[in-house]
């Protein structure tokens, strides 16, 4: 009995460990795949940043520098999206701004409150 719950314990493990994140990757790239859009900025894995101009299937189209280059490229060559990094980065910030001036603003209630009782 022992020796089926270890087995059991092993499995979990493997699974939380190994399987589980290794999908989560997977899901994660599908997702980046499929968000391409023209007009967005991306950086490869060989480190080539350029800018979307054509989306064809599995491949897109990429302008880099000034000199308007083009280069075609697999999907899968795509390790960040710079566009969608950075309005992610934006309403982060706008959030944490947000929550910041509802705090502020509970805090100065609170002191005139405060104020106002001690008249």
């Amino acid at each position: 009995m022992q020796f089926v719950i270890l087995i059991v314990a092993f499995i979990a493990v493997y699974y939380f460990l190994i399987l589980r994140p290794e999908n989560k990757k997977k899901k994660e790239a599908e997702e980046l795949k499929n968000s391409l859009a023209v007009g967005d900025k991306i950086t490869t894995i060989g480190g080539i940043v350029g800018k979307i101009v054509d989306i064809k299937g599995e491949t897109i189209v990429i302008e880099t520098s000034a000199d308007r280059v083009r280069m075609e490229l697999q999907k899968w060559s795509i390790m960040t999206n710079n566009t969608a990094e950075e309005a992610r980065a934006k309403a982060q910030a706008e959030a944490r701004q947000k929550a910041k001036d509802r705090a502020d603003k509970k805090k100065k209630e609170k002191t005139e409150k405060k104020k106002k009782k001690d008249k």
